[in-house]
């Protein structure tokens, strides 16, 4: 009996040995593991810090590439928004600009000085100064605008400035058929009575051309007159008053000007041919000098030579006399002639 549980005894010794070999393996693979794991947990730790440290970077660069953009942005807004700062202020300017004209042609003194002084520039583009007369008296006592002092005929032609606005204006805002009728009628009327005034005013027999002109300085005014209102245009054709533009009125002074510069040079035919008469005299008294300054020259030569000749003749006997050949010196000397000094 104690054999056998000797034996079994042996063999739990054997299979504890065993059992305990087989834990400290256990226990050296688990050390390796946690050795392993610590190593593989080390590295992933750097690699996420790295990783993280390259996100970190990147996302800094594209902070800061994002924030020098929107400075850039801000900064072409800045740019924009003063340049649209500008652009009001130049419409608001403009807008004051438009306003002070509006009030200029809402009052008939200062739309009147308007078209004065826009006929003024017109006149002194297309005319000499000592062509025209501004605000010229005539002698019934009518001052016109502009005077042209053109030759007769067809003699000095005035112009005037006139401006019909309200008609034009009511003309314009007009709805309906009644309000047009009635702001056309007003249309007719302010003008016939302009065309009136110059005719009256200032065309004069025997002082002013049989005509004058009436200077629009509107295009608008002028294209609707001749548009829709040719009768009143017509009338002013009658009554010797052209209506002009500021266009046609620098095409009728261009005409002028040809007109003016043609009449200069008739005035002055007379002088040119008096002139002329003068000038053929002087050419004439010149060559009759020339001709006898070379008559002069011809016989200052002649006189030159024979002096010549007398030097040479002078020159060979004080030749002769300085050798003493008296001989020769007999020979040469004519007997005959006289000895002539020539003054």
């Amino acid at each position: 009996m104690a054999l056998p549980m000797a034996q079994q005894m042996n063999a739990f010794s054997q299979r504890i040995q065993h059992i305990s070999d087989a834990q400290q393996q256990l226990s050296g693979g688990l050390a390796h593991v946690s050795k392993t794991q610590a190593s593989v947990q080390n590295n992933m730790l750097a690699l996420m810090e790295k990783r993280l440290s390259a996100v970190t970077e990147t996302m800094s660069v594209n902070l800061q590439g994002s924030a020098q953009r929107t400075a850039k942005s801000l900064g072409e807004l800045q740019q924009r928004l003063q340049t649209i700062d500008k652009a009001q202020e130049n419409i608001e300017k403009l807008s004051g600009n438009v306003l002070s004209l509006q009030d200029i042609l809402s009052n008939k003194q200062t739309r009147g000085a308007f078209g004065e002084i826009q006929l003024n520039d017109i006149v002194g583009k297309a005319l000499p100064k000592d062509s025209y007369s501004l605000q010229a008296t005539l002698s019934n006592g009518k001052r016109a605008d502009c005077l042209i002092h053109l030759p007769n005929p067809p003699g000095p032609i005035a112009i005037d400035s006139k401006f019909p606005l309200e008609a034009y204006e009511a003309l314009r805002a007009a709805e309906t058929q009644w309000e047009l009728n009635e702001a056309a009628k007003m249309m007719r009327q302010a003008v016939k009575k302009h065309i009136n005034d110059i005719s009256q005013k200032y065309i004069i027999d025997g002082e002013t051309a049989d005509g004058a002109l009436m200077f629009l300085p509107s295009e608008a005014v002028y294209a609707e007159l001749h548009a829709n209102f040719s009768e009143v245009v017509r009338e002013g054709f009658d009554k010797r008053v052209w209506i002009v533009s500021p266009t046609t009125c620098m095409a009728t002074l261009n005409t002028m000007r040809a007109i003016l510069k043609d009449a200069r040079m008739r005035e002055q035919a007379g002088s040119i041919r008096k002139e002329l008469a003068l000038l053929y005299s002087d050419v004439d008294r010149l060559e009759t000098r020339v001709g006898n300054l070379d008559r002069h020259f011809q016989q200052a030569s002649k006189d030159v030579a024979e002096i010549k000749i007398s030097a040479e003749k002078a020159g060979k006997r004080a030749h002769r006399l300085d050798n003493f050949d008296f001989e020769e010196l007999a020979e040469d000397t004519p007997q005959s002639v006289p000895f002539k000094p020539k003054i």
